[in-house]
């Protein structure tokens, strides 16, 4: 593992990043998803990764962690529009954040890797292999949605606590995340409420913006159907979800892999939202796997 380093991707954004294995093997770009930094991407599941041949890249995505922060302003009234389907206008997009995923790998001199993604940062490596295709190798897209507003919704409980004001110190942030991962944690795959605890300081300590994820949230709330473009798409790919997924309903990992033909479809019995140590192993294998098609 290498030290946390900062690249330039645009004229605004720089990205917080780290490697794992030998440069010389073959790149993998992890995203991650809504509010979530790199170190949600274990230590554990990317070591075994840059085992299996890959140089692994996770990074922190604009407003999130320690990359940069990108102005604009967004209500929790805004939100809602957006979320009833009201036109409104987003910071940035889907689109733009694939776009700082191609300057990170100008930044490492790296002409296409194989991504892959969780939630937000699954939709994220599906819009890179349409706007990009030659950058991606492959693809693996994890507990995602297509876009399209009939799939892969929230289950309504959740709601109240996402949109809900929280308060501004460590100890609010703790127990607002502990409260969070109690609802879409995976049920099969319990996290002690010891390492669900020091998760979310690692996460505070590591930078967090409230403001940040709200407009991370309008570009997911704005983004197209995908789904007629990845019909198109001729790319290595692997779909995750978990079938007791309540942030992102199965249907959209459903959806998913119909839009990505020839995709492998993995529904995990007892997953949530969540990445479970137990389920490292068989992540692992599944992205070699699919890389190997490439």
């Amino acid at each position: 593992m290498s030290e946390q380093l900062r690249a330039p991707v645009s004229t605004d954004v720089e990205l917080c990043y780290q490697t794992f294995g030998d440069p010389a093997d073959e790149p993998l770009v992890l995203v991650m998803g809504l509010g979530a930094p790199l170190t949600w991407w274990d230590e554990e599941l990317c070591t075994m990764l840059a085992h299996r041949g890959f140089y692994v890249v996770r990074f922190d995505n604009r407003d999130c962690g320690r990359s940069s922060r990108v102005g604009g302003r967004v209500t929790r009234a805004t939100l809602v529009r957006a979320f009833a389907g009201a036109p409104t206008r987003a910071p940035y997009s889907l689109a733009d954040m694939a776009g700082d995923v191609t300057g990170l790998l100008d930044h490492l001199g790296v002409e296409s890797a194989h991504v892959a993604g969780v939630s937000m940062g699954g939709m994220i490596v599906q819009t890179l292999a349409l706007e990009h295709p030659t950058r991606v190798r492959s693809l693996t897209s994890i507990m995602s949605t297509t876009g399209r507003r009939t799939v892969g919704w929230q289950h309504p409980a959740l709601l109240p606590t996402l949109l809900g004001r929280g308060g501004t110190s460590k100890e609010d942030f703790v127990r607002q995340s502990e409260r969070l991962w109690r609802l879409i944690g995976s049920p099969a795959y319990p996290q002690s409420p010891e390492a669900t605890r020091s998760r979310a300081e690692d996460t505070f300590d590591h930078g967090v913006s409230a403001a940040g994820t709200l407009r991370q949230m309008m570009a997911i709330l704005t983004q197209p159907d995908r789904e007629p473009r990845l019909r198109a798409l001729r790319k290595p790919a692997l779909v995750v979800h978990g079938l007791a997924d309540k942030m992102v309903h199965p249907s959209g990992g459903r959806a998913t892999a119909r839009g990505l033909r020839g995709s492998e479809l993995l529904l995990i019995d007892g997953m949530g939202h969540d990445l479970p140590p137990a389920l490292h192993e068989t992540l692992a294998a599944a992205i070699r796997r699919t890389a190997d098609r490439a």
